[in-house]
């Protein structure tokens, strides 16, 4: 295997360890009594910080941030602002519902974006992207039917996990179209007149922190350093730094040597990795059959990932925000 080949995968493989840590860092941080939109203000805070640092160091992606027309701009800050959507429904769903099974259920949207792009973007050829989504669903219906009746989450929890990837699923065909897709490629030149994706990102990222700052101002949240309990820190500095500004570098440079198909299937290590963790620091357990549901949505998403044209909008997007 070539060694830039190789290098691309491994830095996939970090970049889902550290997306699917979001979860572990966030457990820790409601137990100190943090609620998930303080987490989440200090979570973009943190990782817009950092993704401007980055920016600023690249002299490329300077000259991308540059070239963004105001009509990118605008479109960069309104997908920042619905991914507040995505965000909101899964970290406030995660207060009541296991790791475990919301890092399976979140991880149907690659299904979903299969199926949207039939419409939207690069389409997939056949039935294939249907059966994939079947299949993911079927998973999620085994995992979410075979939970322990003595342990459920209340039942609002899990409809804002599920809610998670259907809002991130339209969130990326959107942001697909900004970076470049039915155009000449992501992070063609400025002539082309796609918009860079870090740049794009950068943007991003800070109207997702922005809005969630207002909100948090004006709905009265204990968000300030000062109300922030000192044993909380450790997890919003890990969510902010591992969890957005590592996970997403990491996925953008892997994705770039290794293409966004294979990319795409490489991270299906991240909810396995969630799972496994979580039983270790947690000790949370999936049942037998919710094991199998999770199996059949990891499968949904590489049958999803492997047809003619898949693969692209998933992952070439996602370097943008998680």
């Amino acid at each position: 295997m070539p060694r830039a080949i190789a290098f691309g995968i491994a830095l996939t493989v970090i970049s889902a360890f550290a997306f699917g840590s979001g979860p572990l860092f966030a457990k820790p941080v409601y137990a100190e009594g943090v609620g998930w939109h303080v987490l989440m203000a200090w979570r973009f805070l943190i990782g817009a910080g950092l993704a401007w640092a980055w920016l600023l160091l690249r002299e490329r992606s300077r000259a991308g941030l540059r070239r963004m027309r105001r009509r990118d701009v605008a479109i960069a800050i309104g997908l920042g602002v619905l991914y507040t959507g995505n965000s909101a429904t899964y970290f406030a769903g995660l207060e009541t519902v296991s790791a475990s099974l919301s890092a399976l259920i979140v991880y149907v949207y690659p299904a979903l974006v299969a199926v949207i792009t039939l419409q939207v973007g690069r389409p997939l050829q056949g039935r294939r992207a249907w059966g994939a989504l079947a299949l993911a669903l079927a998973g999620v219906a085994l995992a979410v039917g075979n939970i322990d009746a003595a342990t459920a989450p209340p039942l609002s929890g899990l409809l804002l996990i599920a809610a998670s990837p259907v809002i991130y699923s339209v969130w990326i065909v959107l942001s697909a179209r900004l970076s470049g897709e039915g155009r000449s490629g992501v992070g063609a030149d400025a002539g082309a007149g796609v918009v860079d994706p870090l740049a794009a990102g950068v943007v991003m990222l800070t109207a997702t922190a922005v809005t969630y700052w207002v909100t948090a101002v004006a709905l009265g949240r204990p968000v300030m350093p000062a109300q922030i309990p000192a044993g909380a820190w450790v997890g919003l500095a890990g969510v902010g730094i591992v969890s957005t500004f590592i996970a997403v570098q990491a996925f953008y440079a892997g994705a770039h040597r290794i293409g966004a198909a294979r990319a795409s299937i490489v991270s299906t290590v991240e909810p396995i990795w969630t799972i496994v963790l979580a039983s270790l620091l947690f000790l949370e357990r999936l049942e037998p059959l919710q094991l199998v549901g999770g199996g059949m949505i990891l499968a949904g998403v590489v049958i999803a990932q492997t047809g003619a044209g898949a693969g692209s909008t998933a992952a070439e997007l996602r370097i943008a925000d998680e």
